[in-house]
């Protein structure tokens, strides 16, 4: 490793501790309907928004109703960008003309945004209106990511609150994560954003003639509105298809530093939100300690291997590497790179500023573990604190089998039907990766068949071998963690591709959000236990410890195979 990439790191963790834990202490108050600094200009807002949508925010909801409203909400956003995206053309500001997308597309574009993940089998600047980019992926970014923190919170209030089936009102915490939370940090990094470049208008496309005499056509649009939200919210779809590598959507170094931070600033807060609502700040750090750790191994892992660089190019003559530049944009070379490819696997946002798909074997090994380890490494904006939660809980009921205890979680006891939700959440994404993975090498198709024009499935794949099979593992991975980056060699625009991707996403994210509801209806209704000499501490560094082997066990043990036969295997042919 460089001091450049060890700088990096630190940079990315030393800031993210010093905002983390008052950004944290900010979202328990609001959730909570405490007063904040934001409460005077925006809480008579807050209550307009109540009387026109006709809610009552004193009316409590069990975990049967709350899933109601999120699964509603979430159905009605899809419906909304679903008609928008196929009558797109018909629509105003759409300067290039754009058509309508394909039913397929349309449907994997729709299913993307409303699961959060942001997955993108299309160039955003040639394929969507500004419309589209406005009120479709700027909006569905802030309602996925609303929708997320409101699902996150009812979880950890099944932790706080004891006798009682209620969980709070969803359309509230929607309305306060959006109008406390999201709205005024988007605001501000917009401001910011644009003061360093990133570009805001409406106008058409310019056709420039370059100083070789060729034809370009320059790509505008209103990006510095949409760039916050994307990284913030976890969605991570960008508005130009070579998304934060494009120097209209991540101009400098500096921008670079704080699109990370943005990315992971919500996600690495609510451990302490988590902390404070349920009076165990201790335990807030102790998650927090094992997102951060999670992540810097990562990061020194995918640093060292793209500063080494690919075997097979080494000068041999010198036996020195210049390390691994394909793929990566000059202005922020390998360390910002690789720390950046980090930040989006670990989060479940999925923006990138380089091509995962040239990346060395075990970067993408790194980038695969951090998709497939159920979004724990700090994870999506809501989404990750439930994944934490969630092997928390696995972690205790193996900790109880091993000594012989029924296990215990901040005063709760967990008992088989919290476990076998749990597990619910937890085999069925990763069946549905695996499965997903697995089927364009199974099934045969007719030359020219409407599901894959191509006629074989692996036909879409850029890469044989072991890569193409990272490449399809690295795609499923990325849908099912509501991730949403690709490793950029499988064309996934085909019918086959788009309906299962679409699958995936929906899987990863409701089967996830349900069990998580579930659970925390169950837990409201007991009471808390007071801790004994047989209690597990849920803090300090043997908890730590534990709970970093439990997250390594449960993803080796559902993943090694499939790592073997890509990553593992590439990196060991290239040697």
């Amino acid at each position: 490793m460089t001091w450049s990439s060890i700088s990096q790191i630190l940079a990315v963790l030393v800031i993210l501790v010093a905002i983390s834990k008052p950004l944290g202490a900010f979202m328990a108050a609001v959730f909570e309907g405490e007063s904040t600094f934001l409460s005077r200009p925006f809480r008579p807002i807050e209550h307009l928004i109540y009387r026109v949508c006709g809610v009552d925010p004193e009316l409590q909801q069990n975990w049967t109703a709350y899933s109601a409203s999120v699964l509603s909400f979430g159905l009605l956003n899809f419906l909304f960008f679903y008609v928008l995206l196929r009558w797109q053309n018909f629509l105003p500001l759409n300067p290039q003309g754009f058509p309508t997308l394909q039913p397929d597309l349309a449907f994997n574009t729709a299913v993307s945004f409303l699961t959060n993940t942001s997955w993108q089998s299309y160039a955003g600047e040639s394929t969507l209106s500004y419309l589209s980019q406005m009120l479709g992926i700027t909006v569905q970014s802030f309602t996925s990511a609303a929708a997320g923190m409101a699902a996150a919170m009812a979880l950890i209030r099944g932790f706080a609150r004891q006798g009682t089936d209620r969980l709070g009102n969803f359309w509230v915490d929607l309305t306060r994560a959006t109008l406390y939370v999201l709205l005024p940090i988007s605001l501000l990094g917009a401001l910011f954003l644009c003061s360093q470049g990133v570009i805001q208008n409406l106008r058409p496309y310019w056709q420039l003639t370059t100083v070789e005499g060729a034809r370009q056509t320059v790509a505008f649009g209103p990006v510095a509105s949409q760039e916050p939200i994307k990284l913030m919210s976890s969605d991570g779809g960008g508005f130009f298809n070579a998304n934060s590598s494009h120097p209209f959507e991540n101009p400098t170094p500096l921008t670079n530093l704080v699109e990370m931070l943005l990315i992971l600033a919500i996600p690495a807060a609510f451990p302490f939100t988590f902390g404070v609502i349920t009076n165990h700040r201790r335990h807030g750090w102790t998650l927090f300690a094992a997102m951060a750790l999670l992540f810097s191994l990562g990061s020194m892992i995918t640093a060292w291997s793209e500063q080494s660089g690919n075997p097979a190019l080494q000068v041999v003559s010198s036996n020195v590497s210049g390390g691994n530049m394909e793929g990566k944009e000059t202005r922020f070379g390998i360390a910002a790179s690789a720390v950046f490819s980090v930040v989006s696997t670990a989060s479940s946002d999925g923006a990138v500023n380089s091509a995962h798909d040239s990346y060395t074997p075990w970067s993408t090994l790194v980038q695969m573990f951090n998709l497939k380890s159920g979004e724990v490494i700090f994870g999506g904006t809501g989404s990750g604190i439930m994944s934490m939660i969630l092997i928390v809980m696995i972690t205790i009921f193996i900790a109880g089998l091993m000594v012989g205890r029924s296990p215990e979680y901040l005063g709760k006891k967990i008992e088989g039907k919290e476990i076998k939700m749990v597990m619910l959440a937890f085999v069925v994404t990763a069946a549905a990766t695996l499965l997903f993975s697995s089927l364009p090498f199974l099934v045969k198709l007719a030359p020219g068949s409407y599901w894959n024009p191509g006629g074989a499935l692996t036909s879409n794949l850029g890469n044989p071998g072991a890569h193409g099979l990272s490449e399809i593992l690295y795609a499923n991975g990325s849908a099912v963690a509501t991730n949403g980056s690709a490793m950029a060699g499988l064309n996934a625009n085909t019918p086959w591709f788009n309906l299962t991707l679409g699958l995936g996403m929906l899987i990863g994210r409701f089967l996830m959000i349900i069990p998580a509801l579930a659970i925390a209806g169950s837990l409201a209704r007991k009471r808390r236990m007071s801790a004994t000499i047989g209690t597990m501490p849920t803090d300090g560094v043997v908890f730590l410890v534990v709970l970093l082997g439990t997250i390594f066990l449960v993803t080796a043990l559902t993943f090694f195979p499939a790592f073997c036969l890509g990553p593992i295997a590439e990196a060991y042919q290239i040697k």
